[in-house]
């Protein structure tokens, strides 16, 4: 802002003093954790719809803040457990990542898939038909919650497709429940809802989790 003179200071001393405004701060993200029971009985009941669902209506992989690696490309980085070997325009060449649904170790980036945790063609039966094309694109790209998007290897992630816990569960015993907690909670985050049989299933399956937690942060358009 610029300085007013003297003169003009002169002149508007008979007149109110105005100040701008002052943003309102941001909200801050609330964290919730509850046990993978109660996150079960959180979950929004609903019957699903897939009617007018079309893979293009969720916009996925793109390069949101513009550093030149693809959404699919910044999950393969952040989730490999060693420093990626990147080529020209972000090309992933290796890397090491564990696939958690079959327990396997990959080094090679073109044995695996970036899986939806809920799927999409489950998030547009769930609620996403009624969302704008811009949430739909958020939720494709979701980089804000580590569950999210995960690395599989591609023979995990197309025997899961687009089905639900009630149909699909990863074929490796000690990754049960870390599924359970990481489908429920981006349902959660996305407020997406489950229909009857899923609910159902949901509660016999965590009956042997214990005390494993949810944790979510709500998604921010």
């Amino acid at each position: 802002m610029m300085k007013r003179t003297l003169a003009a200071g002169a002149a508007l001393a008979t007149l109110p003093l105005l100040t701008a405004a002052t943003p309102a701060p941001a909200q801050p993200l609330v964290r919730e954790s509850m046990t993978l029971a109660a996150a079960v009985d959180a979950l929004p009941l609903a019957a699903e719809n897939r009617a007018g669902y079309q893979r293009t209506s969720f916009r996925h992989w793109i390069d949101e803040d513009r550093d030149g690696c693809s959404t699919r490309n910044e999950v393969l980085i952040a989730e490999s457990r060693t420093p990626v070997e990147k080529g020209d325009r972000c090309k992933i060449v290796s890397g090491e990542w564990h696939s958690y649904y079959d327990q396997q170790t990959v080094t090679d980036p073109r044995g695996l898939d970036i899986d939806h945790m809920v799927p999409l063609a489950e998030a547009w039966d769930s609620g996403a038909s009624q969302w704008t094309k811009e949430r739909r694109q958020a939720y494709a790209n979701d980089l804000g919650a580590e569950r999210s998007l995960v690395a599989v290897t591609a023979k995990s992630n197309r025997s899961k497709a687009d089905q639900d816990p009630a149909q699909w569960m990863p074929p490796s015993a000690d990754a049960r429940c870390i599924y359970l907690a990481d489908w429920v909670g981006t349902k959660l985050r996305w407020e997406l809802t489950a229909d009857r049989t899923e609910v159902k299933t949901l509660h016999e399956l965590v009956v042997g989790c214990g005390q494993q937690r949810v944790q979510y942060e709500h998604a921010q358009d």
